[in-house]
């Protein structure tokens, strides 16, 4: 096999973030990608590992059956055979091993394949929109660059199969599912798929950076925690008979109300958000039924902790003072970033000398929340070093409608990032 020239690694990876763009798959649901990133590893004469040999289902978080169902079935309207569907075991997430035969340290990479509940924009100014790339299904789109993640990693895993006798030890590809909602890092982590990783090497396009510039994140990642509450009353006509009725829908907003007023804490940043309520069954009947989804965040695990049990405390409090019940489920969840100032210090290195890179910079101001720290945190804890990276496109912001990140001139600089670090960690 000839190894790819640089601008041949480019060319494909663009044209795969594009082809991944027009079919996005919220998080639990991608299995058009994954049966494409399973083609492509296996292409390269790699054995990629599927289902529960890279989830652990006791610590699935947020994966809703009735979805996972929906998209399997239009998967396979769309040529994903049914005998992949059965290797998945129903998960998604793919890890590809790259062995070099030599003995040398474990290096992973990890890229997230999920995308955002929005809908693209129609503008002939939007660039997806004008080259005919943009999302083919209604209502959801890869507004945060996860479609770039995934075909900078299929590169990635090209490039160490051409550099193979270049290199020693072995090498971990993850294909994390659900990042948004931070679901999937706490399922791919509890499958001790990255136990024995020496290193961890994680990125995001955009974010802080602008195109040209690398970011090295030293904290900033806040702990949160995904929670969904289930109210439920008792009806009752709501003219004829309305102290009969117990109302879901008014605990509900009684309980949105009283979180925002939960004390922040003097310990740290701390973050609430009630981002979804749907309740009621018509205008007339008391309503029984009322779904919150809601976020908390800190800027510590015990913050994000206090934030956690406050909302409990106002959810057992609602439920006696409306006489309904409820239920709190944990939707998904991710820590702080652990920082290993020295690995840090190498990506730093390595991304100075790369072509187009004109500007490094270090991170920690308080940002959003992101899973792979649960990966970073389970190699930290098994002995391992980890680093997480930043590089640069000119976005109008993370998922919006008109998400662009100039593909052509961005992702490369990702691309070299992993491949360097791959070299200075491995390498001969």
């Amino acid at each position: 096999m000839t190894a790819f020239t640089k601008e041949q690694y480019i060319e494909e990876m663009v044209a795969t973030r594009r082809k991944i763009h027009q079919m996005p798959e919220e998080g639990w649901t991608e299995f058009e990608t994954s049966w494409l990133i399973t083609e492509r590893l296996r292409s390269l004469g790699l054995k990629p590992l599927l289902g529960l040999k890279v989830i652990n289902p006791n610590a699935v978080m947020g994966r809703d059956p009735k979805l996972v169902a929906e998209a399997i079935e239009r998967a396979k309207s769309h040529g994903v055979p049914q005998s992949f569907i059965d290797e998945t075991e129903g998960y998604t997430g793919v890890v590809a091993v790259i062995d070099t035969g030599r003995p040398g340290p474990v290096t992973a990479f990890r890229a997230d394949m999920d995308c955002v509940v929005v809908s693209e924009s129609n503008s002939k100014d939007h660039v997806p929109t004008a080259c005919g790339f943009a999302s083919k299904h209604p209502g959801f789109m890869h507004a945060c660059g996860h479609d770039s993640h995934s075909s900078i990693a299929l590169e990635v895993c090209r490039w160490l199969v051409d550099h193979k006798d270049e290199l020693k030890g072995k090498f971990k590809v993850l294909f994390q599912p659900a990042e948004e909602g931070v679901r999937g890092g706490n399922a791919m982590a509890a499958s001790g798929i990255v136990d024995d990783c020496d290193y961890l090497i994680g990125g995001h396009v955009g974010t802080f950076a602008k195109l040209g510039e690398v970011g090295l994140m030293t904290g900033g990642f806040l702990a949160s925690t995904k929670i969904d509450v289930h109210f439920h009353g008792r009806p009752s006509h709501a003219g004829s008979d309305p102290e009969k009725g117990r109302s879901a829908l008014m605990a509900a907003c009684a309980a949105a109300m009283m979180m925002q007023g939960i004390p922040r804490s003097g310990e740290g940043v701390t973050r609430i958000a009630v981002g979804k309520l749907n309740a009621g069954e018509g205008r007339n009947v008391t309503p029984v039924h009322a779904d919150m989804q809601l976020e908390v965040r800190g800027a510590t695990g015990e913050v994000n902790e206090y934030m956690v049990q406050n909302v409990r405390n106002i959810v057992e409090g609602v439920k006696r003072a409306y006489e309904v019940e409820g239920e709190i489920v944990k939707a998904g969840e991710a820590t702080t970033l652990t920082v290993c100032p020295d690995l840090i210090d190498m990506v730093e290195e390595e991304a100075k000398k790369i072509e187009g890179v004109k500007r490094t910079f270090r991170e920690d101001k308080p940002a959003g929340s992101e899973d792979c720290t649960v990966l970073i945190k389970r190699v930290v804890d098994h002995g391992g070093k980890a680093a997480y990276f930043m590089f640069g496109c000119n976005h109008h912001g993370h998922h919006r409608a008109d998400f662009e990140i100039q593909d052509e001139t961005s992702m490369p600089i990702g691309f070299e990032v992993f491949c360097r670090m791959a070299k200075r960690l491995n390498g001969i």
